[in-house]
C-alpha cells in the first residue's frame, strides 16, 4: 500500500559501510505567507548527514582546498536553509559530529547547536556572511533564517520492498527514497533576513521525504505537488497529492537507465508506478529539457491498469542551483536545478478513460545531470 506509514524509514540508516561512506537526510519543503506584505514564499530545510564514522570535534568539508587535495572524505552535519523566487537561496551551517546529538532508533532526532529536527518538529537558525559565502567549501549563499515549525505528516508515499527492512540491511542500493509526508502541514513562522513568514497547515503545500545511501543518481529528477485543482470538478482536491522520483537507481555497480518512482494519492484512491514492483509491468518515458529561461519536465507513465502524463515548467529566475558533495567528496552535481514554483498539469487514466486532469502549483522540482563545475 502506497500510503502505509513505517517511520522507521525515517531513522537514520548510516550504519555498517554506509557509516564511513554514506549520506542521509531529512527534506521539508513549504509555502510561507509574509507578515508584513502578504507575498507568499517557498522555502526549503534539510538536515544532511554524512561519513559520521569520520567525524570528530570539528566538521570535515571536502571542498576545502586542503581536504580537497588530500583526498579527505567530508564529516559533518549540515543544516540546510533556503527560498525559491526572488532572491533564490541557500544557506549552510556545519556542525562536527561530536557536536551533534543523534536518536537512531524510531521516532529520530537530531540535535545540534540550536537546530533541531524530529519526525513532528523542528526548529534552528543559520547564518552566513558574504566571506563565508565565498569560501568553495560552504557551498552556500549568504543570509540569516531562523525557524520554528510543528509538523503533521499527513500522507506518505512509502515505496514498498526497494526500502525495506532487508534492502535497507544489506544496502542494496546506492541511494535509497522515503516520503513519509508526500502530503504534509507546517505551521510556525520562518523569519528570513529580518522578515517574518506566517507558515499555516491550510496554505503551506508541504511536503516531506528523505533520502541516504552512498551515492546520488544521474540524471536525477523530482516532481511533487499537493497545491492541485480538478479540471472536471474545477474544485480543489484536499486530500490528493502526487510524487514523482528517480533518474538512474544503482543495484550495486548496476545501473538501471531512465527509471522513476511515481504515486498519486488521487482523493484517497491510489495509483502506484514502480519499476520495482515488476509484476505491474510499468513503464516509464521521461524528458527534461532546459531552455535560456525555464526547466521543463515532460513524464509518461503506465502500467497495466493505469496512466499518467505529467508536464511541469519552472521558470529558473525562481529557482537555484543546489549544492551537495557526495560521501566520497567528488562535487558532481553541478547543475542540479531545483525549485518549489513549478506549475502544469498531470492526467490521469484508468485503462483508456480519463479520471481526471489535474492543474497543479508551488510544485517542488528538480532536475540535473552530473557535469564538470564552471
Amino acid at each position: 500500500m502506497i500510503s502505509k506509514s513505517d517511520i522507521s524509514r525515517d531513522a537514520c540508516q548510516l550504519y555498517g559501510g554506509q557509516a564511513s561512506l554514506g549520506y542521509d537526510w531529512w527534506w521539508h519543503s513549504f509555502t510561507g505567507t509574509s507578515e508584513k506584505t502578504g507575498e507568499k514564499r517557498g522555502f526549503f530545510m534539510e538536515f544532511f548527514v554524512c561519513n559520521p564514522a569520520l567525524g570528530g570535534s570539528a566538521p570535515v568539508l571536502g571542498q576545502a582546498p586542503d581536504n580537497k587535495a588530500q583526498g579527505k572524505r567530508p564529516s559533518y552535519l549540515m543544516v540546510k536553509f533556503g527560498c525559491w523566487g526572488n532572491n533564490a537561496r541557500q544557506m549552510h551551517r556545519f556542525f562536527g559530529w561530536d557536536q551533534v546529538k543523534m536518536d537512531w532508533g524510531v521516532p529520530f532526532s537530531v540535535e545540534a547547536g540550536d537546530c533541531f529536527l524530529t519526525e513532528t518538529e523542528s526548529r534552528g537558525t543559520v547564518s552566513v556572511s558574504r566571506e563565508e559565502a565565498a569560501r568553495p567549501e560552504m557551498m552556500c549563499d549568504p543570509g540569516t533564517v531562523s525557524w520554528d515549525l510543528k509538523i503533521d505528516k499527513k500522507i506518505p508515499y512509502n515505496v514498498g520492498y526497494g526500502a525495506g527492512k532487508l534492502f535497507r540491511t544489506i544496502q542494496a542500493f546506492q541511494m535509497f527514497w522515503h516520503a513519509e509526508g508526500m502530503k504534509t502541514e507546517y505551521s510556525g513562522e520562518v523569519i528570513l533576513d529580518g522578515e517574518k513568514y506566517v507558515i499555516t497547515p491550510e496554505e503551506c503545500f508541504g511536503y516531506a521525504d528523505k533520502n541516504w545511501g552512498k551515492d546520488f543518481t544521474s540524471p536525477w529528477v523530482w516532481l511533487s505537488s499537493c497545491d492541485l485543482i480538478s479540471e472536471k470538478t474545477g474544485k480543489r482536491l484536499y486530500n490528493s497529492v502526487f510524487d514523482i522520483g528517480g533518474g538512474c537507481p544503482k543495484i550495486g555497480p548496476v545501473a538501471l537507465k531512465r527509471k522513476l518512482l511515481s504515486a498519486f494519492y488521487y482523493e484517497g484512491r491510489c495509483f502506484e508506478f514502480n519499476f520495482s514492483k515488476f509484476w505491474t509491468f510499468t513503464k516509464t518515458k521521461f524528458d527534461c529539457r532546459e531552455t535560456d529561461t525555464h526547466i521543463i519536465w515532460h513524464v509518461e507513465q503506465k502500467t497495466l491498469r493505469n496512466r499518467m502524463v505529467t508536464d511541469i515548467t519552472c521558470e529558473k529566475k525562481d529557482m537555484l542551483l543546489i549544492k551537495y558533495e557526495a560521501p566520497n567528496g567528488k562535487k558532481l552535481h553541478n547543475r542540479l536545478w531545483n525549485g518549489g514554483n513549478g506549475k502544469g498539469t498531470v492526467s490521469l487514466y484508468r485503462g483508456k478513460k480519463l479520471v481526471d486532469k489535474v492543474y497543479l502549483y508551488s510544485a517542488g522540482c528538480e532536475y540535473g545531470e552530473y557535469c564538470e563545475e564552471a
